[in-house]
This record gives structure tokens, C-alpha cells and sequence, in this order.
């Protein structure tokens, strides 16, 4: 049976809890890395159509039993050059993002699981394939739940902390806590701080992910197109967050893809952003497990 929680209007309303981030800080800003290519819709693996969105590509349109080139090699600038080029600056910067990982990505380019183990990065797992879960058996749906966890465990030897589908159905909150060893998912995009969620009686963490502060505005005609544009948006966000943040300290995440954020004309702009969020020491620079891990320790049972 789907799982089906009711529609929250009200969230924490006016009184948000005080998250006392470490250090004092008014801000904990995560920066997700969306690894995703070859997990994509693709004739090879036995879809009946290529991708079509979350590309440079923009919207391709569907066409049943043919192979998309232009869509497919986009997507594979993201594994060949994009994962490389996040890393590499990352490093540079000192900062540890966290990668939202799709098992059959992973298993096509392990080398890149194991430079993500390396740098630190905790693990979101972001279901076996870069497909709508929607219409899958719920059977199928909780084989590839596992399958991921496998996958993730075997490739990069780090156990999995969360789950986010990013496409999921009404079955996969209650099938990931079902399958158990999550900390949180981050399958919501409705609050600036974690929260807790019942799942068949049980009591479960959500990090709420963004889709504003995220790159995949690069594709979705949203006027974005380059990295001093994104640049400006996100950079906006925090400084009115932690405005906000002298009363009450919020949560911030900037999501990236590796085939979108990482092109050349877009890098300097993240670059700007990564040295203004590690110049301030008001921002807790973080991975998404150390907030969910700080949320449990402040108000989980």
C-alpha cells in the first residue's frame, strides 16, 4: 500500500526550532553533487527512450526506440571531465560536498566512487537508476532500493547515510525506511531546516532538498546560463539566510550536476561562491550527514 502522509501547510510556522549549529554558526550550508550519468533513460539499458531533460540539451524530445547521441554524450561529459573538474576544486577549497549517488552510475565509472571516497564525501544513495519511480512495481522499486545500497557499499567501501530518488513514487518513504541503516532522506523541498515524519509508526528525519538553489536551472529556461549568474542567485540566498540566521540559524543547500555545473563557463562562479562561503566564519561548511547527524543529537528520541 502507497505510503500517503498528508499535505503539511503549517511546518514550524513562526517558531523554528534553534538549531544551535556548531561553532555558533548561522547558517549550515551543504553543497550536493548529483552523480547521475549512464543511470540515465537510455536505449542501452533497456529503456524504450533516451533522457530528454537536465541537460545543456534543454528538453529533447521522446522518441520511442531511438538512440538520443547528442543527449547520451552530454550526459557523458558529466563522468568523463564534470566529476573530475568538481573534485579537483573541491580539494583545492577545502570543501567536502555531499554526493548523491545512482548505483548503475557508480557501477559504470567506479574510479569516480572511489576519488569521491577519498575526498571525504558522505554518500547519498539516489536510487539504482536516473528514472521516474513512479510507475515501477513496488516489488521493483525495493530490489533497486537494495541493489544501490550493494552497489555503493562494494564500489566506494562507505555505508550509505541517506536516500534521495529526486523522482520517486508514494512507496519509496516507507520502502527506504523499511529497508533500514538511513539516517534521513531528502525526498522534500518545503522547509529551510530538517524535520521529523511518521513512517508506519516510526519516527523519521527529513533534510529537505533544494531545487531553486540548483544548477539544473541551467536547463530548465529559467534565464540562468552562466556561473556569475548562479553565482549572484545563491549568494543572495545566503546572505539573506543569514540575515535571518541572528534570530534563528537556517540550513542552505546548493545542488550540482556534473555534466551542467562543472562546464568551463560556469566553474569561476562556483569558485567565487566556495571562497566566500569558507571566508565566513558564521557559515558551517558541512556534509549533509553531519547535519542530519547534529538534528538527531539536538531532537531526535
Amino acid at each position: 500500500m502507497p505510503y500517503l502522509p498528508a499535505r503539511d501547510f503549517i511546518g514550524y510556522g513562526e517558531r523554528p526550532p534553534q538549531a544551535e549549529w556548531p561553532g555558533g554558526a548561522k547558517l549550515a550550508l551543504n553543497i550536493v553533487v548529483n552523480y547521475e550519468e549512464g543511470a540515465e533513460y537510455s536505449i542501452g539499458e533497456g529503456d524504450g527512450v533516451s533522457e530528454t531533460i537536465l541537460s545543456d540539451l534543454a528538453v529533447a524530445p521522446a522518441v520511442p526506440g531511438l538512440r538520443n547521441r547528442n543527449m547520451e554524450s552530454l550526459y557523458e561529459y558529466g563522468s568523463r571531465v564534470g566529476v573530475w573538474r568538481l573534485i579537483s576544486l573541491f580539494r583545492d577549497k577545502g570543501v567536502i560536498p555531499t554526493f548523491y549517488i545512482v548505483g548503475r552510475a557508480l557501477e559504470l565509472n567506479p574510479a569516480a566512487g572511489k576519488a569521491i571516497a577519498a575526498l571525504g564525501s558522505d554518500i547519498v544513495c539516489h536510487g539504482w537508476r536516473w528514472i521516474d519511480y513512479a510507475p515501477l512495481s513496488e516489488e521493483e522499486e525495493r530490489q533497486h532500493i537494495a541493489m544501490t545500497v550493494d552497489a555503493v557499499r562494494t564500489i566506494t567501501g562507505i555505508d550509505r547515510l541517506g536516500w534521495y530518488t529526486g523522482r520517486p513514487s508514494l512507496n519509496t518513504r516507507r520502502l527506504v525506511v523499511e529497508h533500514g541503516g538511513f539516517l534521513f532522506d531528502c525526498d522534500d523541498y518545503n522547509d529551510d531546516l530538517p524535520y521529523f515524519v511518521d513512517v508506519g509508526g516510526k519516527r523519521h528525519l527529513v533534510v529537505p532538498h533544494s531545487f531553486d538553489n540548483n544548477d539544473s536551472r541551467f536547463s530548465r529556461g529559467s534565464g540562468l546560463e552562466t556561473g556569475s549568474q548562479f553565482f549572484d542567485y545563491v549568494s543572495d540566498g545566503v546572505d539573506w539566510l543569514l540575515k535571518e540566521g541572528q534570530k534563528t540559524p537556517r540550513m542552505m543547500t546548493v545542488s550540482l550536476h556534473c555534466r551542467l555545473a562543472a562546464r568551463p563557463g560556469r566553474m569561476i562562479g562556483l569558485e567565487r561562491f566556495l571562497d566566500k562561503i569558507t571566508a565566513n566564519p558564521a557559515i558551517w561548511v558541512c556534509r549533509r550527514s553531519d547535519i542530519a547527524r547534529h538534528w538527531l543529537s539536538r531532537f531526535g528520541d
